[in-house]
């Protein structure tokens, strides 16, 4: 048999795939697929690029473990309203109630759709989401010196052949310019000193001599992550969030603003030390399976591979 024939035999025929497609007709169309029976205790929700860049919201029961049952939702798109609609037009709000914990990121969507599909359960903000915020900030202090490293070179060549002399970027004794300096410092900011090669190490002594900006940036990040490892939590966030403020780092400063509203949902962690660690699993497996069907031509088979699989 040919490997087209056997393909399409599979589809149409084997697989129920027909009947999938005419009893799910609404959900195929609105692309929203929501299983009450794989709600349970422990939850997790998130957005992932799916298809073609479209993002779409999945919720996963975390006990499953990625394997058949993980799969409680998956709808298309982010908006609140349209989540929680779905979920709570499918799934017995005697079901929803217990909910004893979901994990998520900081995105204010998945905070609100968190609210009322689990309003009793532990609402958790994942560790490394929260860490990556900070260090975001650091990276966005690095950019902003980049930017302007880069400007002030543009200044000097063009004032160079004003006065017809020859540009030399001033060169350290790494034989780093300026601007490549800022530019190659990037992954070893992202890492604790104690992880750092001998390059790195010899990098970010020129690094923070030239920028004590980024010195003080890099330190609140490693104070920041430090606060995950104490018993006085709540302290230690706090003494955080007011050092920071009282810097002129901006970019520091929003990523305070923004723990600090968030502060009650980080607290969560330290109840069950719950991460978003399986939904990003499950997010991974996904992926893999849509690389090995080299992409998606049918969108409503795709999605009914995928609830075979995993709902």
């Amino acid at each position: 048999m040919k490997p087209n024939t056997l393909e399409k035999q599979y589809k149409n025929v084997l697989s129920g795939y027909e009947q999938f497609r005419e009893k799910n007709k609404k959900e195929i169309e609105e692309e929203s697929f929501v299983f009450a029976k794989n709600f349970g205790q422990d939850m997790a929700i998130d957005e992932t690029g799916l298809i073609d860049g479209d993002l779409y919201t999945i919720v996963i029961n975390k006990q499953a473990k990625s394997k058949k049952g993980a799969l409680a939702a998956i709808i298309k798109g982010t908006k609140s309203s349209i989540i929680t609609g779905a979920i709570t037009d499918k799934v017995p709000f005697t079901k929803l109630v217990k909910i004893k914990e979901i994990t998520l990121d900081l995105a204010n969507s998945m905070d609100w759709t968190a609210r009322q599909i689990a309003p009793n359960g532990l609402h958790t903000y994942d560790r490394f989401h929260v860490q990556q915020i900070v260090t975001d900030a650091v990276q966005a202090v690095r950019v902003k010196l980049r930017w302007k490293a880069i400007e002030e070179e543009n200044d000097a060549v063009l004032k160079a052949r004003e006065l017809k002399v020859e540009f030399r970027p001033k060169t350290f004794s790494n034989g780093d310019t300026r601007k490549q300096l800022l530019a190659r410092s990037k992954y070893f900011l992202y890492k604790p000193s104690s992880r750092w090669t001998k390059t790195q190490k010899q990098r970010s002594e020129i690094l923070f001599k030239e920028y004590p900006e980024l010195l003080k940036s890099y330190n609140f990040s490693l104070y920041f992550r430090n606060c995950y490892e104490y018993k006085n939590i709540k302290n230690r966030f706090e003494d955080w969030i007011e050092k920071v403020e009282s810097t002129s780092l901006k970019e520091m400063k929003v990523a305070a603003q923004t723990i600090k509203r968030h502060l009650g949902g980080i607290l969560n962690y330290f109840v069950n030390g719950s991460t978003n660690a399986a939904i990003e699993s499950f997010h991974a497996k996904l992926k893999l399976f849509r690389q090995r069907i080299r992409g998606v031509v049918d969108k409503s088979f795709f999605f009914f591979r995928i609830i075979q699989y995993f709902a």
